[in-house]
């Protein structure tokens, strides 16, 4: 089984960041114009948490709160689970579904290296059985 490092190795998108003070309406616009549905908050270099569609949904909407006057600091997921690019895919897949979260941080030796999604992590899995079947079927029918 692959390992973070794996994924974020074939990622051809920057990561999308944005400061703890970005009111939630910016935020919103910028996932829509990234086609995301998570960004990473950071302070200068310091990871601070992740801002998902669900935080919005959640803490915004349902309690009626104004999404041009919030800051994303206040309704982020502080100190969301993480990974490192050393954690597995199998990992990733077991924290995923038991922990109910779709976007993971990746933190190696303290600084962010990244992020990667439930989709990530399918996509991985899919390319990786396809790989496997192919393998067995030139091995079952001898072709090179």
């Amino acid at each position: 089984m692959g390992k973070v490092r794996n994924i974020l190795q074939g990622k051809t998108h920057p990561n999308v960041y944005l400061s703890p003070e970005t009111t939630v309406f910016e935020a919103l616009e910028l996932m829509f114009e990234k086609n995301i549905g998570s960004i990473l908050v950071m302070d200068q270099e310091k990871f601070k948490g992740i801002f998902t569609e669900r935080d919005y949904a959640r803490k915004v909407i349902l309690k009626g709160k104004s999404s041009k006057n919030i800051p994303v600091s206040e309704i982020m997921t502080k100190n969301p689970l993480t990974v490192s690019s050393d954690n597995t895919i199998e990992e990733c897949m077991w924290l995923m579904t038991n922990k109910f979260v779709r976007h993971l941080p990746v933190i190696d030796h303290g600084k962010l290296s990244g992020i990667i999604s439930i989709g990530d992590v399918v996509k991985y899995i899919i390319e990786e059985q396809k790989f496997i079947i192919g393998n067995l079927e030139h091995y079952i029918t001898g072709s090179v």
